[in-house]
């Protein structure tokens, strides 16, 4: 192998090590805000919270946070006297934008069904987002299918079915069919719409006409949690949410210092969830993503069992079992090309170094 490709062999190596770290960084980052986010919006609710566009609000607007990692990016950048502080060009900024006005409808679709539905059932729902995700990879980001992809979305779309069939079988106490309903058709439409951004940001990524750092990624979600919060703060204004936040913060369950600490963590953990699901993609795929959010779901039953005393009926048991089959299985998949793939490498390393070994001695075969 010459040695400009020997280089270059361990140019990608080393650059796979440090993107399967970030691979993993994201997905530990979309693990815990998956699964803390549904947990602590639905504790406001519990407890006296009722304002649905404030609750949208809160999903995005921990964007400032990401200005401290990106000062940092930017002076690093400034003392490297490279040419553009600002990775993020016009037509991105554009497509950010776009998607962030998306991401504000999903989160008033999702934080209106949460009111009203327990967080067992709403993030069995959610469950389904996998199987619209890779309806619409399919279509924009032509997503391949696997049979182990096809059996893991066939199992967890199965799962949302059987738990609508007995729905309203665990409504809360208090609570009218007609509310329950609704907000089973709303967590079902943020399902559908969150899912049609996921590929949507992978096709950002494919056609950025640059190079696609973790700098560039944060400042994508920077403009799309700006957009969606400023989405939902019209909401609020509309809806009158600002007016009606000091007299919710009195009258709030938990007291005023608890109130203010749910809001504050809404806005941390549902950052880190956002922040990892754009990760996840730019370093795997959107189909990926919707199989974390999916792995999220046994975890956040157990809690909600736990912390809230939510019913676990029989068909929510089956709707779980169907979705860590479907879930197991697509990482088995997964596993298996990854293997396949590793496997193919090396053979290819192997003839690489036969074929040195015969050039450098090639008087001796004379």
């Amino acid at each position: 192998m010459p040695k400009n490709q020997v280089a270059l062999q361990a140019h990608k190596s080393g650059k796979s090590k440090k993107n399967l770290t970030l691979l993993l960084l994201n997905i530990l980052l979309l693990l815990v805000g998956g699964i803390g986010s549904p947990l602590i919006l639905r504790t406001y609710f519990i407890h006296g919270g009722n304002r649905k566009w404030f609750s949208a609000f809160l999903q995005t607007a921990g964007f400032p946070f990401l200005l401290i990692p990106l000062i940092f990016s930017f002076l690093r950048r400034r003392n490297d006297n490279r040419s553009s502080l600002i990775s993020l060009t016009p037509p991105l900024l554009v497509y950010c934008t776009i998607l962030g006005l998306i991401t504000g409808v999903s989160d008033y679709l999702y934080s209106y069904g949460m009111s009203f539905l327990p967080v067992s059932t709403s993030a069995l729902l959610i469950s389904t987002q996998l199987g619209f995700t890779a309806v619409f990879a399919f279509f924009i980001v032509k997503q391949k299918f696997t049979a182990s992809s096809i059996n893991a979305v066939v199992l967890l779309t199965f799962g949302a079915v059987v738990l609508g069939v007995h729905a309203s079988g665990d409504r809360p106490n208090g609570e009218s069919k007609a509310k329950y309903n609704i907000g089973f058709l709303m967590t079902l439409g943020a399902a559908v719409v969150y899912a049609l951004v996921l590929p949507l940001v992978e096709l950002m990524y494919k056609y950025a006409k640059k190079e696609v750092t973790y700098q560039l990624v944060m400042e994508m979600q920077f403009i799309i949690g700006l957009s969606a919060t400023l989405f939902c703060a019209v909401g609020m204004a509309i809806s009158k949410d600002f007016e009606a936040i000091g007299r919710e913060t009195k009258h709030y369950g938990l007291g005023q210092a608890e109130y203010y600490l749910v809001v504050f963590f809404s806005t941390i953990i549902a950052q880190f969830f956002f922040l990892g699901l754009v990760g996840t993609i730019k370093y795997s795929s959107a189909l990926l993503s919707g199989v974390i959010v999916a792995v999220c779901i046994p975890v956040t039953e157990v809690l909600a069992v736990f912390f809230f005393h939510e019913k676990f009926s029989g068909e929510k048991g089956v709707a779980l079992a169907l979705s860590l089959w479907g879930t197991g299985s697509y990482f088995y998949g997964e596993y298996n090309d990854h293997k396949r793939r590793k496997n193919a490498i090396a053979m290819e390393v192997y003839k690489w170094s036969c074929w040195k070994l015969v050039a450098e001695n090639e008087d001796l075969f004379e």
